[in-house]
């Protein structure tokens, strides 16, 4: 059962809410944001234990901006980020193998949409350190 505070930064209010559903399940508290602005200010005033992060939001990179920023603030760059997203259907890239390139793309872990509960659930006590 995890108690961890987690960030969804997702522009699907559809998305964000069954990903909410399965981890306030398992007793995680968990907070949303609809685009990387907004996840921003959250996460420097709130600083969660984790941030699930999708890609194309605003802009079609908007999650990869988002987490480098995150990972070159040296407040910010310990908190572990999760990124979820169906952009490696739509580009054929590997962003699974790519996740944790500190350069391309710095992330912690990467899930494709749509994201079974039990892979999710995995992956999040993975990253809280809970398995």
């Amino acid at each position: 059962m995890g108690y961890g505070r987690i960030l969804i930064v997702d522009d699907d209010p559809d998305i964000t809410e069954a990903i909410k559903m399965v981890l306030e399940n398992e007793g995680y508290s968990v907070e949303s944001a609809s685009d990387g602005t907004a996840g921003l200010e959250h996460i420097k005033k709130n600083r969660p234990d984790l941030v699930i992060l999708d890609v194309m939001m605003n802009t079609i990179d908007e999650g990869f901006v988002l987490s480098r920023e995150l990972k070159s603030n040296p407040r910010l760059k310990s908190i572990p980020i999760l990124m979820i997203t169906s952009i490696g259907q739509k580009t054929g890239i590997d962003f699974e193998e790519a996740s944790g390139d500190e350069t391309w793309l710095p992330v912690d872990g990467f899930l494709s949409k749509p994201v079974e509960a039990e892979s999710l659930l995995s992956k999040v006590k993975t990253l809280l350190h809970e398995q």
